[in-house]
């Protein structure tokens, strides 16, 4: 077979770890698992992770995605709760209606909510590091009682920040921050609340800290970075200014190939190419396939950190169906 020698080279350093992390393959499972055991409809609570892609072929198989519990009927069917984490009063809501419902939070969100209500207990005042309205934010504040929890997003928020009872105080943080803006969040709450207590171990996730330096590693050697990742997706969103902190002129987030406009490649010899932790292999594939379409492509993968983590799915869905 002739090789067409008029496409460009272009040379693609493909990021690891990239992709799904334990908690996002956990909670696919669940939903997966619980349309297995039970039958369609098995209703979701949002969305269960940030990915659309994967949220459509959930819809195929049979899963109902709500915003509220009270689209749910009475019918006895499962309602899941995403990977994001839940307030309180949302499963007090569905025990109330005797909904019969699984949650998919992923343990390490989960580890943040109990740090929160263990500071909580022992009379502190929490400040949590985190983006307003995302719904692990949410989630994370609504573990507690309403004014409880200080939500900061910026320096400038700790400056602004009136807390009347300095002592004693400890912070949270959301788990798919920058590691870099995050650090200087922290230096700024130590520099201005000396004793405040830190986490016992980071908050930010294994999978966040490894993509986001995989990318730096890759960065120094790429004019652009294609992120794969839902516009909703914070960590995805964090790998797009990852990449250009660290090296990169441009680089851009990408739900599909098809986002892919042809001007971004224009002059483009070296090209780092990632995926956000809710992102399937699938659509890494996509785009190198793509890519494969309109240059003469050399992929690389840079290796920076092998990843082996996993995490049970829920009791009730590892135990067979009951006929």
């Amino acid at each position: 077979m002739s090789v067409d020698t008029s496409l460009k080279r272009l040379k693609v350093y493909l990021a690891a770890p990239r992709g799904f992390c334990a908690g996002v393959d956990r909670a696919i499972q669940i939903v997966e698992r619980a349309l297995e055991k039970y039958g369609a409809p098995v209703y979701v609570r949002h969305e269960i992770v940030h990915n659309k892609y994967v949220v459509d072929g959930l819809k195929k198989k049979g899963a109902v995605f709500v915003d509220r519990l009270s689209e749910i009927p009475d019918d006895g069917q499962p309602v899941i709760f995403s990977a994001h984490g839940v307030p309180k009063h949302i499963p007090k809501k569905a025990s109330e209606r005797n909904m019969f419902y699984i949650d998919a939070t992923c343990p390490l969100v989960s580890k943040v909510h109990r740090e929160a209500e263990r500071h909580h207990e022992k009379g502190y005042e929490i400040i949590l590091i985190g983006h307003k309205g995302h719904p692990e934010v949410e989630g994370t504040m609504g573990q507690l009682p309403e004014g409880c929890v200080h939500l900061v997003e910026t320096v400038g928020d700790v400056d602004d920040l009136d807390i009347k009872n300095l002592s004693p105080l400890a912070y949270c943080t959301q788990t798919t921050l920058s590691i870099d803006d995050t650090a200087t969040i922290v230096d700024a709450l130590k520099a201005k609340f000396p004793d405040i207590i830190a986490p016992p171990k980071g908050d930010i996730c294994y999978a966040t800290t490894n993509r986001q330096e995989a990318v730096k590693q890759i960065a120094k050697s790429c004019e652009v970075m294609f992120v794969i990742g839902a516009p909703n997706s914070s960590n995805s969103n964090r790998l797009v200014e990852v990449a250009k902190d660290y090296g990169c002129r441009a680089s851009y987030l990408v739900q599909r190939a098809s986002d892919i406009k042809e001007e971004w490649l224009d002059g483009v010899d070296n090209l780092g190419l990632t995926a956000g932790a809710s992102a399937p292999d699938v659509l890494i594939e996509e785009v190198i396939s793509y890519l494969k379409s309109k240059f003469d492509l050399a992929v690389e993968e840079i290796v920076t950190q092998e990843e082996n983590v996993v995490f049970n799915i829920p009791k009730v869905l590892r135990e067979s169906a009951v006929a």
